[in-house]
């Protein structure tokens, strides 16, 4: 079970980043999404914590149930 946690990590970040630059770049804030704008060593990005945490359980759900 651990391993397939690991393994929804990568779809998670992807699929909340790529959500989050096209709701973000774009003014909305998505609602109980809460996207917001971040940067990190001047790299500037947008980035919402609940759908990275639903993105990843989702994720997860799906790779458990391949083994």
């Amino acid at each position: 079970m651990p391993m397939s946690f690991v393994k929804a990590l990568i779809p998670g970040c992807i699929l909340t980043f790529v959500v989050c630059l096209i709701l973000g770049s774009n003014g909305a804030r998505g609602a109980w999404l809460d996207i917001h704008h971040a940067s990190i060593q001047s790299f500037d990005f947008y980035w919402s914590w609940p759908l990275f945490v639903a993105s990843t359980g989702i994720s997860w759900a799906i790779f458990w149930m391949m083994e």
